[in-house]
């Protein structure tokens, strides 16, 4: 929570504290006790708390649900209302973790979710999100006060003219459009405990923020692509390329657009279908004996190594030094190492000098400099390095021009290695559409207004980290340089579930190795959009006391 001398007032009102219940025939009071209970436990609540328990209406008679609610409660024996509402009701409400089988017997894809929701009128949050055991399913919900003129972020009950998905037509839960799957981590059976590892250093390296936003309507600060793009003067040129379609595509233009840019002779330029292309490549064609990945990174470079049949190995970076990289931890027999800079997701800057001299006879020296245009003066970059041996600097132009789509990125190195690239890359890899989009974005015009979205990112990177300041519980990883930013927050995962409830979407640490469950990635946003986030974090820590 905020500090207490930054916080602003809270309005100091009580909240219903609602729990949903969805339950079959013939269940018991101690089943639907014996969840909600745990729920209760979850949230940090006692059942004292509970000022309500709904459900569909036809459950509401049920003696399970009615002798459960009857035993909760701040009253001296006299229980909580149940609250019943019919299946129009409930199928008006958004659940962010929907199920084909309730959807199909109730017309409500979450009727616990749903009715806890509803129950809590307008502004209402999850606290708990579905849990479930055999024959009960059950969710908390409270009302959250918003500040003085704060808009909602996440609301969660839809007009009855609405479909299902938030705002969009067509998508109402009794047609023929598919509930979109839920996320990983959204729902957890009770009675299941929490899932270990065989693997104590697992992580789901093929995990990325486009999972944080996929099926659901957040506002996204989980993918580090810049807002509004692309701009419509490069919308146009690539929409007059389609003209073009028939032929096959010819990359000696764009290829030569590239070299120009880092003043490289053409040799030295790869054109990718993004940056993900460019390290599969690398896994196939270099024939490495120890690859070396230092690691808080992207990563692709990690699990493309593996595909290919390569043992990597992990330097791991610590918290403790901010996340700074000493050329000493890297084996000196390593012949292949690859890291990022600035560094995704820690959003460190690396000295370039330092990275250099990580270069041998003998070595491939990979840098992923995806997010290096993203920098002012793009200082600290090797690009238009031809003096340091084995050199293999990877660029992608999705991320500042907004083309993750298209699919667009680059690598330059040394002319052996890229002939050794090409070898194994398929024939017309890269679109005409995007040949166009790289070709434009190395127009001077184009680096100018890179550079000045560089210097826009930083002031509202600024903003962004003076905000998080305020939040006691908040620690930031210092001198960030890219336009993300990592902090650690304990129990960041439960944070990051209720963020979602109250309408963000941030990127979960735990899949980059060298982190936990305690990081989070936040992508830098314009200034309103980070204050309503700010707002939102405040709230989601509130309610984790």
């Amino acid at each position: 929570m905020l500090s207490d001398a930054a916080s602003p007032a809270h309005l100091d009102v009580v909240v219903d504290v609602i729990v949903g219940v969805g339950a079959r025939s013939g269940v018991t009071a101690d089943e639907v006790l014996g969840l909600v209970g745990a729920a209760l436990r979850e949230a940090g609540l006692t059942g004292a708390a509970v000022t309500a328990l709904a459900t569909l209406d036809v459950r509401a008679g049920e003696p399970g649900i009615v002798g459960a609610a009857a035993r909760l409660g701040a009253g001296a024996g006299a229980g909580v209302p149940v609250r019943g509402f019919g299946r129009a009701e409930l199928a008006g409400v958004a659940v962010p973790h929907p199920s084909e089988r309730p959807l199909a017997a109730t017309g409500t894809a979450s009727v616990a979710e749903a009715a806890a929701l509803r129950a809590a009128g307008p502004g209402a949050v999850l606290v708990v999100p579905k849990r479930k055991t055999r024959r009960v399913t059950c969710a908390i919900a409270r009302s959250v006060p918003l500040h003085p003129n704060e808009v909602s972020p996440g609301a969660r009950l839809l007009p009855d003219t609405h479909g299902y998905i938030g705002g969009e037509p067509h998508t109402h839960p009794t047609g023929t459009t598919p509930i979109p799957t839920p996320h990983t981590t959204a729902a957890m059976d009770i009675d299941t405990p929490a899932g270990t590892s065989a693997d104590a250093d697992a992580h789901d390296l093929r995990h990325h923020g486009d999972a944080e936003v996929r099926d659901e309507k957040l506002i996204d600060l989980a993918v580090n692509v810049r807002t509004n793009t692309p701009p419509d003067w490069l919308r146009e040129r690539i929409a007059e390329s389609l003209t073009g379609l028939a032929a096959y595509p010819d990359g000696r233009a764009a290829r030569a657009a590239v070299a120009d840019r880092h003043d490289l002779p053409a040799r030295r330029v790869l054109l990718t279908a993004g940056a993900a292309e460019a390290f599969v490549l690398l896994a196939r064609a270099l024939p490495a004996r120890r690859a070396v990945v230092v690691h808080p990174q992207f990563t692709e470079p990690e699990a493309a190594l593996r595909d290919a049949g390569h043992t990597v190995e992990r330097v791991l970076l610590r918290a403790e030094d901010g996340f700074r990289f000493d050329p000493a931890q890297v084996p000196e027999d390593a012949d292949l190492v690859v890291i990022g800079n600035p560094t995704n997701p820690t959003s460190v800057l690396h000295p370039a000098a330092a990275i250099a001299s990580l270069a041998r006879p003998g070595r491939w020296l990979v840098v992923d400099e995806a997010f290096m245009d993203a920098v002012p003066g793009e200082r600290e970059s090797l690009a238009a390095r031809t003096d340091v041996p084995g050199l293999v600097v990877l660029r992608s132009l999705t991320k500042t021009w907004g083309l993750a789509g298209l699919r667009i990125g680059y690598v330059l190195a040394e002319p052996e290695t890229v002939a050794a690239l090409e070898r194994v890359q398929p024939l017309w890899p890269v679109s005409t559409p995007a040949l166009v989009a790289a070709e434009a974005c190395m127009a001077p015009v184009a680096l100018m207004e890179a550079e000045d979205a560089a210097l826009r990112i930083g002031v509202e990177r600024a903003h962004l980290l003076a905000g998080l300041a305020e939040f006691d519980e908040v620690r930031v990883v210092a001198a960030a340089e890219g336009p993300f930013v990592l902090v650690r927050i304990e129990g960041a995962d439960a944070v990051r579930d209720r963020l979602r409830l109250l309408g963000f979407a941030v990127r979960r640490g735990d899949t980059f190795p060298g982190l936990d469950r305690h990081w989070l990635r936040i992508a830098v946003r314009d200034r309103v959009t980070t204050n309503r986030f700010l707002q939102a974090l405040d709230q989601a820590l509130l309610l984790l006391g």
